[in-house]
């Protein structure tokens, strides 16, 4: 093992150098106080750019060659546009045809879209990837094959990130379903309509050079901007900046599977039997088949006892557009839409409200919405017994997923994980995650179809529930049924060389991924 790693204070052996920078071992859950000030791009002047206004270049091969894209430079895209992206591989496309070498991709997060990326690694266009590999970008990295470390990062940690200055962006390219040729923006309009941009608003504020790529182009302005063109040097107009069918969906899927329907309900009847489900209170539940019908066992309860939600956080979907329409939620706080009810919805309704990683979940401001939900509902790869969540890697060590919005969602009074007990025959309880992706003590009830586990930490909760039908069970004990149902599955076997790190949310290495 390099000398290069420390054991932090959860235990794992983590490295103290990541690509080039010195980083910092994780400390401990809100141990880490960051010194110093926020970063901040070069003065830019007006004398720099036209007159009238118009930003635009012939094509983004120009406009890559205009910012001045070189070797070692730093590029940066988003994800809003999710499997439908053309944009990213565009970008390396060009990077390669210029003869441009080790550059560094800092997505907001990838898709299996973005398996382009694996040919630019292999011929030196790429050097590495710091930001969420999911599927083959995963599998490459894990296998070593990735000249630099892969830095997984929340939505939140990305921002930290960069307005700490421990990435510096060179190039931010970002898609934009609607532009102008100013360079405002956003994504409520055009054929590749996503909703919210505001991943990439942290990259269009803090990086050197910004250029917006669009399909649909408005005469200025372009309202409401969620991307200011006052941050945007130059502007292209592309054929298609994404396929539509792959970016959003009519409506996303309800699951069909009757355990993960059950665990959807006891997840719903808990908020109810702890007094968490109350008038004025504040939920989060993404688009997953289980989380979404969460939401929707929610809304019964919700109905039928009269209550009524303060605020969602979204990722939303038709079903949460749908309770704010019918005054079930008074708000909705969007950081992305996963249909077109919720583009539809943010597009016409005042209450539907676009949000950033800045108001969302930024951990080095003062303050921020996640710690102000009362419940979240996420899912994971792996829970262990202390109640630590793993959501990057699989049970054989493979990095198949990113974090998201994950690790800022743990900060809400209630944080709840809906895992069924398996996955393909494998317990997704174990002793000791693969990956520590969440501290234990920040993850606060476990529910499978088989019983809820509740952390012994939550002595409230558990005396909330403790007159209720609910299956109440420690989560040892559902281990030990899992164990005797299907054996202890064995250790991955893993080297000892690092490929990737996965950062807290203070910008501190939690944890070390591990070649396979």
């Amino acid at each position: 093992m390099s000398k290069n790693m420390e054991r932090n204070a959860a235990g794992r052996m983590v490295p103290v150098r990541v690509n080039g920078r010195d980083s910092v071992p994780f400390q401990g859950v809100d141990c880490y106080r960051p010194p110093g000030r926020k970063a901040g791009p070069a003065i830019a002047t007006c004398f720099d750019h036209p007159e009238d206004g118009d930003k635009r270049a012939p094509s983004l091969q120009a406009a890559l060659e205009q910012v001045g894209l070189a070797d070692g430079m730093v590029v940066s895209t988003h994800h809003h546009l999710r499997n439908g992206d053309l944009v990213a591989n565009m970008i390396f496309d060009i990077a390669a045809s210029l003869g441009r070498r080790d550059l560094m991709w800092f997505p907001t997060a990838s898709f299996p879209v973005h398996a382009n990326q694996i040919k630019h690694m292999q011929s030196g266009v790429i050097h590495h990837i710091e930001g969420s590999m999911n599927g083959p970008l995963g599998d490459y990295c894990t296998q070593g094959k990735m000249r630099g470390l892969g830095v997984l990062r929340s939505h939140g940690g990305r921002w930290q990130a960069i307005q700490d200055g421990e990435v510096r962006i060179d190039v931010a390219v970002i898609a934009a379903p609607t532009a102008d040729p100013f360079g405002n923006a956003n994504g409520l309009g055009g054929p590749a309509a996503c909703g919210p941009l505001g991943f990439a608003l942290a990259d269009s504020i803090y990086a050197e050079r910004v250029i917006v790529v669009t399909d649909a182009l408005v005469p200025f302005p372009c309202l409401p901007w969620q991307i200011q063109g006052n941050n945007v040097d130059v502007v292209v107009e592309v054929d298609s900046i994404g396929d539509p069918t792959k970016i959003v969906s009519g409506t996303t899927q309800l699951t069909q599977s009757p355990d993960r329907r059950r665990i959807a309900e006891l997840a719903a009847r808990f908020c109810a039997a702890a007094g968490i489900m109350r008038d004025g209170f504040s939920f989060q539940a993404g688009a997953g088949g289980t989380t979404l019908a969460f939401a929707l066992y929610l809304r019964d309860l919700m109905r039928s006892s009269g209550v009524k939600a303060r605020f969602a956080r979204g990722g939303s979907t038709q079903h949460m557009v749908e309770m704010l329409e019918e005054g079930l939620v008074e708000y909705i706080l969007d950081g992305q839409t996963f249909d077109l009810h919720g583009v539809r919805s943010m597009r016409d309704n005042p209450r539907h409200v676009d949000t950033s990683p800045f108001t969302s979940y930024n951990f080095h401001g003062k303050g921020n919405f996640a710690s102000l939900v009362d419940v979240a509902v996420l899912g994971a790869t792996e829970v262990d017994l202390s109640f630590n969540g793993n959501v990057v890697t699989h049970s054989d060590g493979r990095l198949l997923h990113g974090i998201g919005g994950w690790q800022n969602c743990l900060t809400a009074g209630c944080t709840m994980l809906l895992v069924p007990s398996f996955r393909d025959r494998i317990p997704v309880i174990v002793d000791r995650v693969t990956t520590l992706c969440g501290p234990g003590e920040l993850i606060d009830v476990v529910v499978t179809e088989r019983g809820i586990a509740v952390n012994p930490r939550r002595q409230d909760l558990l005396d909330a529930v403790a007159d209720s039908d609910l299956p109440i069970r420690p989560i040892a004990e559902l281990k030990s049924e899992l164990d005797r149902i299907c054996g202890v599955p064995a250790r991955p076997v893993l080297s000892d060389e690092p490929v990737a790190v996965v950062k807290w949310v203070d910008g501190t290495i939690l944890d070390t991924v591990w070649r396979v």
